[in-house]
């Protein structure tokens, strides 16, 4: 299949893939990492660490889509943005920073645990509760520990922050559309320095189709989250969090 003259068929497996993990995570405000490593692992056998490397070059694309989107939708919410912003970005900085330092896959089990638990408590709370919306409040903390987590273990901004402030019992399309936005400024810094020393040549195969998959699908993935209501976005949010943690899990220690 040629496009404007380029072959497109090596890199439709890759579109595919881009488009399905950001549909999720601009509806669930997470899984866009999990799930693409997972895909392109598991199912392409690409390794993990050339997968790693895309999905952060990839995120600096799809974050900026799906945020704007999100801005467009009314799913921002403004004070909320800027409490996640700093830390998030101060703790993605010294995730990297450490990052040589600490081993990454160890403690990565530990934390999908954790947010397997989480995943399966908002699951019940969806199921059998209405939401009572209210206030976050422990949302600084959030960011520095969601950030640092991003940068040292190769993902977890959203299941992290996304899961906590639904916990604390934010309104989940105003988390999903914020946290969304933040994750853009996050990506950028920490991809800064990885862009900076291997340039551009990785834009081209795969993760350009990762790239078009994801902006692609950005969009829809906010007009979604818009849509749905906050007893079903607890469900998604939890379903999507158990079963991507427990396959983590069992990757990691299978």
């Amino acid at each position: 299949m040629e496009v404007f003259g380029f072959d497109l068929g090596p890199i439709v497996p890759f579109i595919l893939i881009g488009f399905a993990a950001q549909m999720v995570d601009g509806a669930l405000g997470m899984a866009f990492g999990v799930i693409t490593n997972t895909l392109m692992v598991g199912l392409l056998g690409v390794p993990p660490a050339l997968a790693s490397q895309r999905v952060h070059l990839v995120e600096c694309f799809t974050t900026a889509t799906s945020g704007i989107s999100h801005l467009l939708h009314g799913n921002i919410d403004k004070g909320l943005f800027f409490r996640l912003l700093v830390p998030g970005v101060i703790g993605g900085l010294l995730g990297t920073y450490l990052i040589t330092s600490i081993d990454g896959d160890t403690i990565k089990p530990f934390v999908l645990i954790y947010l397997a638990g989480i995943g399966v408590w908002l699951l019940i709370r969806g199921l059998l509760y209405p939401p009572k919306l209210r206030q976050a409040k422990h949302v600084a903390p959030l960011g520095l520990v969601g950030g640092f987590l991003d940068a040292a273990g190769g993902g977890g901004w959203g299941p992290v922050v996304t899961s906590n402030l639904l916990v604390q019992g934010a309104e989940p399309r105003k988390v999903v559309g914020t946290v969304n936005s933040v994750e853009f400024f996050l990506t950028l810094s920490i991809s800064a320095s990885f862009i900076y020393h291997l340039g551009i040549s990785h834009i081209a195969g795969a993760t350009l189709g990762l790239i078009i998959g994801g902006i692609t699908a950005a969009p829809f993935g906010a007009m979604a989250a818009k849509h749905f209501s906050p007893k079903l976005m607890l469900v998604l949010v939890g379903i999507a969090l158990s079963v991507t943690s427990a396959y983590g899990i069992w990757t990691a220690w299978g």
